[in-house]
């Protein structure tokens, strides 16, 4: 699998070629969708980030499992 983004980066070596794929991208999904595409990809990246540094909580314990009530016999 990396070997297809090395050559990838080789691809994209000139800015004329980064250009092209720019337009592109811009022409299938416009100018205000891009950014809000990459607002919503950084509050993922924070929010995974701060969930790294955050201690894991303890586990709650078990909860206790009773049996509920026997039913009486009627009489």
């Amino acid at each position: 699998m990396w070997h297809h983004a090395i050559n990838l980066v080789a691809i994209l070596d000139s800015p004329m070629d980064i250009a092209i794929v720019v337009l592109v991208v811009l022409v299938l999904f416009g100018g205000k969708k891009i950014p809000e595409m990459m607002r919503g990809i950084g509050t993922g990246i924070k929010e995974f980030k701060q969930g790294m540094r955050d201690e894991p909580s303890p586990a709650p314990p078990p909860a206790a499992t009773t049996a509920p009530p026997a039913a009486e016999p009627k009489k």
